[in-house]
Parts: structure tokens; C-alpha cells; sequence
């Protein structure tokens, strides 16, 4: 079968993927910077996502009004994200409105106008996010989590930065970041939907594009194991335990989703029917796989009464201790099914697809969805039970969080 994926390098551009879906009614739009809070120094820390606010700010075209005002009579979607070694500004839009959208998401990140005054209004909206996150306990927990396993590393630090460092930022220091990396080779372009890829790319060919200068080699990673209690006045305990996983570009991910999936992945999964359905333990617990280019972690949070902390915690020690070896042939045609309907499924979305397209910073090549469907399909129980008892046995980080009684109740190991 042809791949609708087809990919152009352009000349002194970007990269440009497409993935073609004649019928499509709709054009999802993203440009993917190879860049994120990883890539910052210690006085840049949070500038990556000040750029993400800042960009809506404006452009050589548009000022804040006029972009917003573009944006709305769009009538589509226009949304950003950053993260740890990626920062993506995206637009979903109908098809006949491509063009404009496209030209809007690039005069965004290359030609954007940074008003000073907006930088201090704005600012201060990122001081209410810093306060909104450290006033939802799990993401206050997580943050600290990340910070424990890997400590004293940027890949550690919070995406948002902190009050102190953001206070230093002027128009000038986020001009100067931006016309560093936010350029071709750091660029990829994506679009999914009812264009064409020789349309985009001719679309792109008329455009100048500005040089950059390529992210510097990151540092190497160093994961950290033990326990780390964190005492706070919550109505309910928190918890979080991280082991190394895979990276994002790991010819194991088939393997590692179904093990992932059956540990903690849904309702049917271990975890779920242990701690929430048959012990009543907690009202949500799940396992997630979390890769980056060179490092990847296998983890597992959840929340619980606070009395309930130690036995929630000894519970799930048990299931991550007897999983791998009891995995049944049910249980693992199911997970294969449940991985297979979400991967179609996502076929039909131009949004999933874009998305799926800026993965590509990190593989040599990009696979279409089926191709992932059919490997899935291809791993044996075995394989599965062999990859899960080899990871499950490594050293991890045993987080909890949550008023003093419910630390008490932890077991003695699990104790700071």
C-alpha cells in the first residue's frame, strides 16, 4: 500500500510533511520547533513557553487585535504547546481557508512583533498559570516528581519557569531566543486534511526563510531512584512512581504499549481493577510511557484517601511485582485490540495525524498508522512478558504526597 505520508526538505527551509485526505473537509495546520525547556539555560528557564503566549501577540501583518480577530473569523482552532524538547503552534481550519491559516502560523513564529507592553500584561496571565498548577495538588506533586528523577538537570526543570526568571525577561531576551531557534533546521511543518502536498509545498517555495542555528547537543540524562515524601494539606494522597521506559523513537514501543496498556491503560488493566474496582482504593489510577530523544520513563500515578495511602501504595507494589509473569492470553489479545481500535481510529482525524507527523524529529522516517497497527499485531505474549519483567525489575522513584497521617501510613521502605 502507497503511504499518504510524503515529506519535502525545503530548499534553506523547513521540513515539510504532509498526509493527504482527499475527502477531508478540514486542514490541520502545525509548525513543530525542535526546541523546548530542555534547551534552555538556567536564566531562560520558562522562555520557551513565554514565546507560546507571545507569539498570539501580533505579527509584521497583524497586530493583537487584528491576529485575534483573524483568528476567530477562521472559525477553526488556533492552539500551541510546549514541552521539554518540543513547542508546536497549530491551526485547524476548512480546507478552503488553508492558505491563510498557513501564512498566519508562519508570520507567527517567524516574523512575530513582541510588544514590550504586552510582554508585562502577558506575563503576569503566566504568574496566574504558575499559581493555577501549584493549586492542583497531582501537578504540583508531578512537577516535584520530574524535578527528584532528574535532579539537577534541565530536563528537570518546569516548563513554565519560575516568577524569578520570568521577571527578568524583556522584549529583547525573547527576540534574542526566538531568531535562535526558532528557525529552519529547528522547523517542521505538518499538514493533514483535504490539501495536497504539491499545493503546500509550492505554497512554502515562495516564502524566504531566515537561518537558524541548530539546538546544542543535550546533555546526557541521569534517572534517579529511592523515595520522596511530600508533605501538603490535601483533601486526598498522591502518588507517582517512575522507572526508565523508552525513547520516543524506540524500535520497542510495540511492545512497551502493550505492556503498558494491560499495566495500567484502561479499565480493564491491572492497575484499574485492583486499586479502584476491587479494592476501592482510588477513584483514578493509570501507567503512562513518557519518551524523549534519549530518555524515556515508564510511570504510574493515582490519588487515594489519605488513611488508605500506605495500603494503596503496598497494593500496587504488588500488582508491578506479580505482572509480568501472570499476563494471560486474554488480557493480552484484548490490549492488542483496544492499542488497534485507538490507532484507526485516529486515522480518521486530520488533527491526529498532523500530530502524529511531528514525531519526526525524532525517527528517520515517519510510519503511517496502519504500518503501527500491523507491528502491534505482530508481538507475541512472550515478548510482552519478557520486556514487562525486565523493566518492572529496574530501580524506581517512589513519589507521595499529601498531609502528614497519610506519610505516616506508608510502609517503612516507602518512607523518607
Amino acid at each position: 500500500m502507497t503511504s499518504p505520508i510524503i515529506e519535502t526538505q525545503m530548499h534553506n527551509g523547513p521540513l515539510l510533511l504532509t498526509h493527504d485526505m482527499p475527502a477531508a473537509q478540514t486542514v490541520s495546520l502545525g509548525v513543530f520547533l525542535n526546541v523546548g525547556s530542555r534547551d534552555e539555560s538556567a536564566a531562560q528557564a520558562g522562555m520557551a513557553h513565554a514565546l507560546e503566549h507571545m507569539l498570539f501577540k501580533g505579527t509584521a501583518r497583524h497586530d493583537v487585535d487584528a491576529l485575534a480577530e483573524l483568528l476567530d473569523r477562521l472559525g477553526g482552532t488556533a492552539n500551541a504547546f510546549t514541552g521539554r524538547e518540543r513547542t508546536c503552534f497549530h491551526m485547524r481550519v476548512l480546507r478552503e481557508d488553508w492558505r491563510e491559516a498557513l501564512q498566519t502560523l508562519c508570520d507567527m513564529v517567524l516574523q512575530p512583533t513582541l510588544p514590550e507592553d504586552e510582554w508585562q500584561r502577558e506575563r503576569d496571565v503566566i504568574y496566574s498559570e504558575m499559581a493555577m498548577a501549584e493549586d492542583v495538588p497531582e501537578d504540583w506533586m508531578f512537577d516535584r516528581h520530574l524535578e527528584a528523577l532528574y535532579p539537577g538537570q534541565k530536563i528537570g526543570q518546569a516548563v513554565l519557569g519560575s516568577r524569578d526568571t520570568l521577571a527578568t525577561f524583556g522584549r529583547d531576551s525573547l527576540a534574542g531566543f526566538l531568531n535562535t531557534y526558532y528557525r529552519p533546521p529547528n522547523m517542521l511543518i505538518a499538514a493533514s486534511g483535504g490539501v495536497s502536498h504539491v499545493e503546500i509545498r509550492e505554497f512554502l517555495a515562495a516564502r524566504d526563510w531566515p537561518d537558524g542555528k541548530e539546538v546544542e547537543r543535550r546533555e546526557h540524562v541521569r534517572m534517579a531512584d529511592g523515595v520522596q515524601c511530600l508533605e501538603r494539606d490535601d483533601e486526598q494522597a498522591y502518588f507517582a512512581i517512575s522507572l526508565p521506559g523508552i525513547v520516543a523513537a524506540s524500535a520497542e514501543r510495540p511492545v512497551a504499549w502493550l505492556a503498558n496498556q494491560m499495566l495500567g491503560g484502561g479499565m480493564s488493566s491491572r492497575l484499574f481493577r485492583e486499586i479502584r474496582e476491587k479494592r476501592g482504593l482510588a477513584y483514578g489510577v493509570a501507567s503512562h510511557l513518557s519518551g524523549l530523544s534519549d530518555t524515556g520513563a515508564w510511570s504510574i500515578s493515582g490519588s487515594t484517601d489519605p488513611v488508605r495511602l500506605g495500603e494503596c501504595m503496598a497494593v500496587l507494589r504488588e500488582v508491578m511485582q506479580g505482572f509480568a509473569d501472570s499476563i494471560n492470553a486474554d488480557e493480552f489479545a484484548r490490549a492488542v485490540r483496544q492499542l488497534e481500535v485507538s490507532l484507526r481510529m485516529g486515522m480518521d482525524s486530520c488533527e491526529a495525524n498532523m500530530l502524529h507527523l511531528g514525531n519526526r524529529f525524532d525517527e528517520p522516517e515517519i510510519l503511517p498508522q496502519d504500518a503501527w497497527v500491523a507491528a502491534i499485531r505482530a508481538v507475541s505474549l512472550d515478548e510482552v512478558r519478557d520486556w514487562a519483567a525486565a523493566h518492572l525489575m529496574q530501580p524506581a522513584l517512589w513519589t507521595s504526597s499529601g498531609p502528614a497521617k497519610a506519610l505516616a501510613t506508608l510502609p517503612s521502605e516507602l518512607q523518607a
